[in-house]
C-alpha cells in the first residue's frame, strides 16, 4: 500500500472523534497541489516581475501572467497548474471566488484522465459552489474507471451524507467491497479493501450506529490482522463512546503495528480527555 493512500485514510480515522471527514473544503487542497509538478518559471516568462511585497498583488499579477500564456497555448499544463495554484492561494486570502478554479481544473482533469486528483479537486470545487449534481458527476466519472479511488469514494460519501443520504453512502461502499475481488483480479491492488471497510465503519459511526461500525472494523481486522488502521479506528470508536479502558489495548496494538511516522498521531489520539477542573471546596474562600 502506498504511503499517500495510507496517510490519507489515517487522517480520516483520526478525524472520527469529531466526524470531520464529512466536511469538504476547497481551501485545504492547496497542499495537494504541492504534490504535482510546480510551474516552470522559464515556461511562464511572460509573467510580470513583481516588486511589491503584498502577496495579494503578487498573486494577482501571477494570475494575469498565466492567463496571457493560456491565451496563446490553451492546453499549456504548466500555466494551467500555475493559474490554479495562484487562484487557490488568493482564495486562502479571501480574494477571488471558487468559480475561478473550476475552468483550469476541468482542463487539467480532461488532459490527465489517469490522475484522479484533478477530478476530485474539481468535484470539491463544484460542491463548494453548491453544484452538488456537478460534483456527483465528477466523482462518478472517476469511480466508473477507478472504483477503488479512495479520495473519490470519500468525496462521494461526504456528498451523500451532506445530502442526508447515509443509506446511499453505505450502499456505494458495500458495492465497492462486493466488486473488489473482481476489480483486483483485473488490476491488482486497485481497491484497498481494508481502507474501504474503515470508511464504511466511519459512515456507520457518523450515524451513531456503533454496533455496525464496530462489526465492520472487526471484519477489517480479521481480513488483515497486521493492518493498524482498523485497529485504530475501533479504538477511536470506543473512545468516542466513553469506553476509554476498552480502547486502551487497541490503541496500544495500533501503536505497535503502525509505521513510525504515525506513532505520534496515535499517541495524541490515545491521550485521555482532559479532566474538568475541580470545583472549589465550600468555605475555602478565606
Amino acid at each position: 500500500m502506498s504511503q499517500p493512500r495510507n496517510r490519507w485514510i489515517v487522517r480520516i480515522i483520526l478525524a472520527l472523534a469529531v466526524l470531520a471527514f464529512v466536511g469538504v473544503s476547497v481551501i485545504p487542497i492547496i497542499s495537494a497541489l504541492n504534490n504535482t509538478s510546480s510551474p516552470n518559471q522559464e515556461a511562464t516568462g511572460t509573467r510580470t516581475s513583481v516588486s511589491s511585497s503584498d502577496p495579494t498583488s503578487k498573486l494577482a499579477d501571477e494570475v494575469r501572467g498565466y492567463e496571457l500564456v493560456l491565451q496563446r497555448e490553451p492546453e499549456n499544463q504548466t500555466a494551467l497548474k500555475g493559474l490554479l495554484q495562484a487562484r487557490l492561494q488568493l482564495l486562502s486570502l479571501n480574494q477571488g471566488d471558487v468559480q475561478g478554479v473550476i475552468e483550469p481544473l476541468e482542463k487539467l482533469a480532461k488532459l490527465n484522465p489517469e490522475q484522479s486528483e484533478y477530478g476530485v479537486l474539481l468535484a470539491q470545487a463544484k460542491q463548494q459552489m453548491g453544484d452538488k449534481e456537478g460534483a456527483a458527476q465528477a466523482y462518478r466519472g472517476i469511480l466508473s474507471t477507478r472504483p477503488g479511488d479512495l479520495k473519490a469514494l470519500q468525496g462521494m460519501v461526504a456528498l451523500l451524507l451532506d445530502q442526508q443520504r447515509p443509506e446511499a453512502a453505505v450502499g456505494l461502499l458495500q458495492e465497492t467491497l462486493s466488486n473488489a475481488a473482481q476489480v483486483n483480479t483485473i488490476q491488482p491492488g486497485s481497491v484497498d479493501t481494508v481502507a474501504v471497510q474503515v470508511l464504511l465503519g466511519t459512515v456507520h459511526a457518523s450515524q451513531k450506529r456503533y454496533p455496525q461500525a464496530s462489526s465492520t472494523y472487526d471484519q477489517a481486522i480479521k481480513n488483515d490482522p497486521k493492518d493498524f488502521r482498523p485497529v485504530l479506528a475501533k479504538a477511536m470508536l470506543l473512545k468516542e463512546q466513553g469506553k476509554v479502558e476498552e480502547a486502551k489495548p487497541l490503541f496500544d496494538s495500533a501503536l505497535a503495528l503502525a509505521p513510525a511516522q504515525y506513532k505520534d498521531e496515535i499517541n495524541k489520539a490515545a491521550a485521555p480527555p482532559p479532566s474538568p477542573p475541580a470545583a472549589p471546596e465550600e468555605g475555602s474562600g478565606e
